[in-house]
């Protein structure tokens, strides 16, 4: 189903029941809520019964209403102003323990993650990473921590990298702008996709340089012009972007190119531990 389901019920508006339309009226006023109800609870909202919302859903052309909700969240994750997203979270804790739902939360994105990610464009993305002339992580607002981390690693290993986490759209691309076919691009971005990362990712995959998207859905903006894509679930519906999964995607890309470059990187750290001692760069703790 392609259509973006506001339009679906549009389109579908006169043919409802007068209980459907009372569900059709709120969805539509306010699906930043109901993407997050269940059947039941959104039920109780408008006034109907829960069979009446799943038949609803069946109606639209839906398997049910978990597909129904899945898309309505698909949606919306990239419609939610930062107030929006507040109350949304707001309303989803309710009386629950914040911490325990937030690490809840968490864990189950990186286990979505683990069940779901594609391990031949992994691995295709290592090999590329290993053989790039030049490597460029690109990653703006919430992102750039994570292009950041992935730098900061990748500094160990390579001579090469070049980390791009400035958002304006000109500043991108005077560091981007001697991108080759033979460099490798990784580009970084989950909702509120980042306008300039997106045209950034775009311009390096025009001129020819292999393309490497981590973000939350291969039919992304940035999945959409990558050649791997490498896909973390995250839950952007808060303040706080959730962005664990993805870390944890980022922390196994870094170990499986660690392996990759085993000799060059011993050779690297053991430079760098007599440095560290000899500048007394960490503190010596005994316990």
């Amino acid at each position: 189903m392609n259509s973006d389901i506001l339009t679906i019920i549009q389109n579908n508006m006169q043919g409802f029941s007068k209980g459907q339309k009372l569900i059709a009226k709120y969805i539509t006023e306010s699906y930043d809520k109901a993407a997050f109800m269940t059947a039941s609870r959104l039920g109780k909202t408008v006034g109907v019964s829960e069979s009446t919302v799943v038949r609803f859903a069946v109606e639209l052309g839906y398997e049910g209403y978990p597909s129904m909700q899945k898309a309505l969240q698909a949606m919306i994750l990239n419609r939610l102003t930062s107030v929006q997203r507040i109350e949304v979270t707001n309303d989803r804790i309710g009386d629950q323990d914040v911490v325990s739902m937030v690490l809840q939360t968490d864990v189950d994105k990186i286990r979505m993650t683990n069940e779901t990610v594609d391990r031949a464009a992994f691995e295709a993305a290592v090999n590329a990473i290993v053989k790039a002339e030049n490597i460029y992580i690109l990653g703006v607002r919430s992102s750039a921590s994570l292009a950041t981390f992935l730098g900061f690693y990748f500094n160990y290993m390579f001579d090469n990298v070049r980390l791009v986490t400035n958002s304006g759209t000109g500043t991108m691309f005077e560091q981007i702008v001697r991108v080759s076919p033979r460099d490798v691009v990784i580009g970084i971005s989950f909702p509120r996709y980042s306008s300039s990362t997106i045209k950034g990712i775009r311009y390096c995959h025009d001129v020819g340089a292999t393309v490497i998207g981590l973000t939350d859905d291969k039919d992304s903006p940035v999945g959409l012009c990558s050649d791997h894509v490498l896909v973390a679930k995250s839950d952007m519906v808060s303040l706080v972007d959730t962005l664990v999964a993805p870390l944890s995607l980022i922390n196994a890309l870094v170990v499986a190119t660690a392996q990759r470059r085993e000799k060059e990187l011993a050779r690297t750290l053991n430079n760098l531990e007599r440095i560290w001692d000899e500048y007394e760069v960490y503190e010596k703790v005994s316990l």
